[in-house]
């Protein structure tokens, strides 16, 4: 069943004449939150580390707000003392998933900035804290002074991915998930979907990657490139664990028609071929990218397939500087630069 936040007016942002902009839209900037849970990691220091050097990339091409715990504090701007265009601020979480907890930004035609609250309640209750970071959303709109949209759907930002123009990705295995969202109607699904996100229509894929601790969030398998164009994660060996999922996806893809009506483009990107270390299979994906202004951040995982995803992100992104950043620090901890990442679109405060 779908729930109301009693303290929120009920006007979804499509009422409101909001809509969340795609990816590649201008940005004021990203947001980030520095990694503060030790069981989250192998070694909290080294991810903080890849925090970082993810934080310096994006920077240079356009500003990081890192939020951290007042115990983190010093470390944090310590790390990030000579990237000028990152500013670390004090705003308590549990977790440093940014693109799960950030709010899902969205505009309205005037430019007025505004953001989806989605309910969180930590992937389906696989961690038992998660109070601070379930509060994240509606505190750095409040810093923003932009609108807030409580959602109905819990639900996190990986899970969903637009083209800009209607239409909507995302999983079953997510939205329809009986410890996100019991009772969920795969109708009511989308049309709170659509409401939230200003779209029109949704194209459902399938399937968690190995070790995906999200449950199957589509910022592993699949995103818009541009409207009609999709990149798609792939795998040619029938033998893989993951060949059937990622093949049906690939159809369901192929086979869809977006919101204006158009047949996808789908430029499929082979996953890494390396994806078992000290004996535990992990769900390392090119498709988990950042799209900064000029830029595209990618994550790589010294794997035969890393050069051939990198050529086809630059033929895909013309003009966009595409920087490599080695992943595996994240992958290990189900995630990647895509997930520690959320984009604020360039719009003003109401």
């Amino acid at each position: 069943m779908l729930q109301r936040d009693p303290e929120v007016t009920v006007t979804t942002p499509r009422e409101a004449g909001f809509r969340m902009p795609p990816e590649w839209a201008a940005h004021t900037g990203c947001w980030m939150a520095w990694p503060c849970r030790p069981e989250n990691w192998d070694d909290i220091e080294k991810a903080r580390a890849k925090y970082a050097e993810v934080a310096r990339a994006v920077g240079r091409f356009e500003p990081v707000t890192m939020t951290a715990n007042a115990a983190d504090l010093r470390q944090a701007r310590r790390a990030l003392a000579a990237a000028p265009d990152v500013d670390v601020v004090e705003l308590a979480g549990d977790d440093s998933w940014a693109r799960d907890t950030a709010p899902t930004f969205v505009v309205d035609d005037h430019g007025t900035l505004g953001g989806v609250d989605w309910r969180f309640n930590a992937y389906g209750g696989i961690y038992e804290e998660y109070g601070r970071s379930a509060t994240m959303a509606r505190r750095i709109l409040d810093l923003l002074g932009a609108r807030r949209f409580a959602a109905p759907l819990v639900l996190e930002g990986g899970a969903i991915h637009v083209d800009g123009e209607g239409t909507v990705l995302t999983t079953t295995e997510v939205v329809l998930d009986p410890r996100r969202n019991p009772g969920l109607t795969r109708a009511d699904a989308e049309r709170s979907l659509c409401d939230c996100l200003g779209a029109e229509r949704v194209i459902w894929l399938t399937g968690a990657l190995d070790h995906d601790n999200t449950g199957g969030h589509v910022d592993n398998l699949a995103c818009f490139a541009r409207p009609g164009v999709v990149i798609a994660a792939g795998e040619i060996d029938p033998q893989d664990s993951q060949y059937v999922a990622l093949q049906e996806n690939l159809r369901r893809l192929r086979d869809a028609r977006d919101a204006r009506g158009r047949r996808l483009e789908v430029i499929e990107l082979l996953q890494p071929r390396m994806r078992t270390r000290d004996g535990v299979t992990y769900s390392p994906s090119y498709v988990n990218f950042y799209l900064a202004q000029e830029a595209v951040i990618v994550p790589v995982f010294d794997d035969p397939h890393d050069e051939p995803a990198l050529e086809t992100l630059a033929r895909v992104f013309p003009g966009r500087t595409v920087v490599p950043i080695q992943s595996w620090a994240l992958a290990r901890s189900d995630g990647g630069i895509h997930c520690i990442t959320q984009q604020q679109p360039a719009a003003a405060p109401a």
